[in-house]
């Protein structure tokens, strides 16, 4: 399937298509919520500190996701979060920069097509590396049927560093909460040729590589 475009979400036919995609998706087929358009707000401005990107194949729309910048790592008690051992939220802090992704889903026509998926991640790492953050973090339920768990630890490397019974979706799946060192995945992938890391990483590797090397002159290189 060709034809996949990725754009920033700044109001309009974007924002109403990323509307109908949740109202498909989290709200009719998943039933985690009860209304869509609660979901994202009417201003979309680009100094928030959120992004959404909305994925249209062949001009349709095939996926969405929402980047939050600098999230609360202090989860509410009432989520009854438990970390790994030797990992709590100042030993999170000290790693890095973080952003959660959110809200990233693709209407059931377009699921086995992972190139969206793969292009949604591309666009959302090059604004987060532009803005000089370090790590991804995220949500995944564990038992749900369409799960993204196994994609983000085998192909992404995301790492699993705790879990939560209880969140902002009507879910009863045990939430387990994923990092990612951005720089530490390229410098991992950057050589290889495999076509999922190559759609990953295309058109990034100079910007990677500038800002991998600011960190090293800051002192804060990774391997």
């Amino acid at each position: 399937m060709s034809g996949i475009t990725v754009q920033r979400v700044l109001g309009g036919d974007d924002r109403q298509a990323v509307i109908d995609i949740i109202e498909q998706v989290f709200q009719n087929e998943k039933n985690w919520i009860s209304s869509a358009h609660s979901q994202i707000p009417q201003e979309l401005a680009a100094d928030q500190p959120f992004s959404w990107f909305l994925a249209r194949v062949n001009g349709r729309p095939a996926g969405v996701l929402r980047l939050l910048y600098d999230p609360p790592l202090n989860l509410p008690e009432e989520y009854q979060v438990t970390f790994m051992p030797g990992i709590d939220t100042d030993y999170l802090k000290g790693l890095g920069r973080y952003v959660e992704i959110g809200r990233f889903m693709i209407p059931g026509e377009y699921r086995r097509n992972h190139r969206i998926a793969l292009r949604l991640m591309r666009a959302a790492t090059e604004e987060v590396v532009e803005r000089d953050y370090t790590h991804f973090i995220t949500d995944v339920f564990e038992n749900e049927k369409h799960s993204p768990l196994n994609f983000h630890t085998r192909v992404l490397g995301f790492e699993v560093i705790g879990r939560h019974l209880f969140g902002d979706l009507n879910c009863s799946s045990t939430r387990i909460i994923l990092t990612l060192d951005i720089l530490k995945l390229y410098s991992r992938i950057k050589d290889s040729r495999h076509r999922i890391y190559a759609e990953l990483t295309e058109g990034m590797h100079g910007l990677v590589e500038r800002k991998r090397r600011k960190l090293m002159a800051e002192g804060g290189g990774r391997s």
